[in-house]
């Protein structure tokens, strides 16, 4: 199994090779602009993916996977191909670069992987960087092949609650519960009946690297989850419910019609009169 983490060493070694395509995924749930973070340092080569550019504009939803025909046409502006070797990071470490490779993933690119501890273990082992305005790159041909069976919508999450499928929430626990307000107005607080919390932060080390064999099997059991089994991952906005899958995928579940992401998550599921909530 292919690993979908690459270590620093593993991309310096790349840097210059034809066919790599580095991703600057930078994304702030605060509204900051991530090209900012992005024209501040980042590596060499690297493309900036505006999340919200490549969102679907048509939902009322925030970020929503946009259809084949767009997501085809922001990659191939950012000069990138679904035959590219494609490596994706964030200026945090890990918390947005996921969710782009997840939406790259479901589009059908095969080999795409996000960079292990991110920018900023690049920065702290002294690795090369650029900064300022980068230059337009060439556009390629993205010939995306959209794979449904990677999301999960509003009604497989209900039908989800018979206890079949398990769901998997990355929020904060106190989100989770009710005790934290959302962060975006007009939405209730809890989470779906059943579900279990598992807040993305938990695979992670303490240098922002992602746990990895026994020590990340234990942190999907220690939240009462099977990662051997047929799991929806879910957050706030569909963004760090990636860090989940992505989990899943280094423990061999990659995404697929086992391990699904419900891109809508709490946006939608708390925002709607007919979701069940609890505690």
């Amino acid at each position: 199994m292919t690993s979908p983490l690459i270590s620093t060493d593993e991309l310096a070694a790349l840097l210059g090779a034809a066919d790599l395509r580095v991703i600057d995924a930078s994304w702030h749930l605060d509204g900051r602009d991530g090209r900012a973070d992005f024209e501040a340092a980042r590596i060499p080569g690297a493309v900036f993916f505006d999340l919200e550019a490549a969102s679907d504009h048509a939902s009322a939803l925030p970020h929503m996977m946009p259809g084949p025909e767009a997501f085809a046409d922001h990659a191939g502006s950012l000069g990138v191909s679904e035959a590219d070797e494609i490596v994706v990071y964030d200026t945090l470490g890990l918390v947005s670069a996921a969710r782009i490779w997840w939406m790259f993933t479901v589009m059908g690119a095969a080999r795409v992987r996000v960079l292990d501890g991110g920018l900023p273990k690049w920065i702290a082992e002294s690795r090369p960087v650029e900064d300022g305005a980068s230059a337009a790159p060439v556009r390629a041909d993205f010939n995306a092949r959209h794979r449904p069976e990677t999301t999960a919508a509003f009604d497989d999450v209900v039908a989800a609650l018979d206890g079949r499928v398990q769901i998997a929430d990355a929020r904060s626990a106190a989100r989770f519960e009710g005790a934290a307000p959302e962060p975006r107005a007009g939405l209730r607080g809890g989470h779906m009946p059943g579900a279990r919390s598992l807040p993305f932060v938990k695979l992670l080390n303490d240098d922002a690297t992602f746990k990895r064999g026994d020590a990340l099997t234990a942190a999907y059991r220690d939240a009462g989850l099977d990662p051997r089994k047929p799991i929806i991952t879910s957050c706030g906005s569909g963004v760090t419910a990636a860090i989940l899958t992505l989990g899943l995928a280094e423990l061999g579940q990659a995404p697929g019609a086992t391990s699904r992401l419900y891109d809508g998550s709490w946006a939608e599921w708390g925002g709607r009169a007919d979701a069940r909530i609890e505690p």
